[in-house]
């Protein structure tokens, strides 16, 4: 196994370099088949076969040094492969190759890199070049059946080769595109509830002044915690994006994100703004996965967000029951009922249901008890908890 390890080690290590430095890995290329090529000229001979000469192993190194430049130039490559294996064939009479090593590197980085124009220049070539080639080598048809063979499964190498390569790059891409989401969703939660807050403060604020004056420095209060709040999470938010390396004061990526213990400070702010909030946890309280704790506490900030914004309310209360393989978050009000949500425009039950939805769960809005007001549900399942069920 650990031999094993090490091998894949110097692999992968092999693969970044080659990544980084293209020129290099094809260098690297045309040295091992240089060393393929040299083996019938160090083997023992047979009476009447050509000689290994030295004329005869420089003119095998001249048809290997074009692969040097194989990714900058695959179909210019592949015609100067041709001309000097023709070249070889013509002037001396040196050991042949078991196989057309030159040749198979070249359709597979043609097949591999080029546009579908240059592919099918490139096989029109071989069906001119190979006969050729078997006609100044044995003219068999055993020979023309194996070339033709070994070009087509080169080909096709190439093919899967750059099929893999596009289904890598656009699994890069989705999952660019799904952290790009994740990370916008964060900042609309972090923000709508940031300002939400903020205004419901300001608007009090000049009828505390006038009728008292110590709520109205409560209310400044609470705007600048909310101010300070929201700063930290973008800072936590933003800080994924950097890739400078710089340091941070706390609250780097490095930071997990709020959770379950992070309710009770997000309720005592909204408390702040004169809504009367009540919280209950139902059932066997217990730890949670980070990702649960942290869905849970974006779940509650838009849902309390969405009352401070559109449902006029007096009282919310927020409920989190813990069930055997689930959790189940409800948020209620005694707000303006289905007039609460807006018409047009908003994503918060949206991104609540995609929280929802990511987890494996589901969220429903809609009337409260009786039809009076608004409540939020997500169920959330307990990974952990269903297994230990199962088993």
């Amino acid at each position: 196994m650990g031999i094993r390890g090490e091998l894949r080690g110097w692999f992968e290590r092999g693969r970044v370099l080659a990544a980084d430095h293209p020129l290099l890995a094809d260098i690297g290329v045309a040295l091992l088949v240089q060393s393929a090529m040299t083996m019938p000229f160090l083997v023992p001979r047979a009476p009447g076969l050509p000689p290994a000469t030295w004329a005869a192993y420089g003119m095998s190194t001249l048809t290997v040094l074009p692969l040097v430049w194989r990714r900058r130039a695959p179909v210019a490559v592949l015609f100067a492969v041709l001309a000097a294996n023709l070249l070889y064939r013509l002037t001396v009479d040196g050991p042949g190759q078991p196989l057309p090593y030159t040749g198979l590197v070249v359709v597979y980085t043609v097949a591999a890199l080029s546009a579908a124009r240059e592919r099918l220049v490139t096989g029109l070539v071989l069906l001119v070049a190979v006969p050729v080639g078997v006609w100044l080598n044995t003219r068999s048809a055993r020979e023309l059946t194996f070339s033709l063979f070994v070009f087509a499964a080169a080909y096709v190498f190439g093919r899967l080769t750059d099929a893999r390569q596009r289904a890598h790059r656009v699994e890069a891409e989705q999952a660019a595109a799904r952290e790009r989401a994740r990370i916008a969703r964060e900042m609309h939660d972090i923000l709508s509830h940031a300002v939400s807050l903020m205004i419901v403060q300001a608007e009090a604020g000049p009828v505390a002044v006038r009728a008292a004056p110590e709520r109205a420095e409560a209310a400044f209060d609470a705007i600048s915690a909310a101010g300070r709040d929201a700063m930290a999470q973008l800072r936590h938010m933003l800080g994924v994006l950097r890739d400078d390396g710089a340091e941070n004061d706390g609250t780097g990526p490095r930071e997990p994100q709020p959770g379950l213990a992070a309710l009770p400070g997000l309720l005592d702010r909204v408390r702040g703004s004169g809504l009367d909030v009540a919280y209950r946890a139902v059932g066997d309280v217990r730890p949670v996965p980070e990702g649960v704790g942290a869905t849970v506490f974006r779940v509650v900030q838009e849902a309390l967000t969405n009352t401070l914004k559109h449902a006029d309310a007096q009282a919310v209360q927020v409920q989190v029951t813990y069930r055997t393989v689930e959790l189940e978050v409800a948020v209620s009000d005694d707000g303006r009922g289905s007039h609460a949500v807006p018409r047009r425009g908003g994503h918060g039950l949206v991104g609540i249901r995609e929280r929802a939805a990511a987890h494996g769960g589901g969220a429903v809005a809609g009337p409260g008890a009786g039809g009076r007001g608004f409540e939020v549900r997500v169920r959330i399942p307990l990974p952990a908890a269903a297994a230990e069920v199962r088993a």
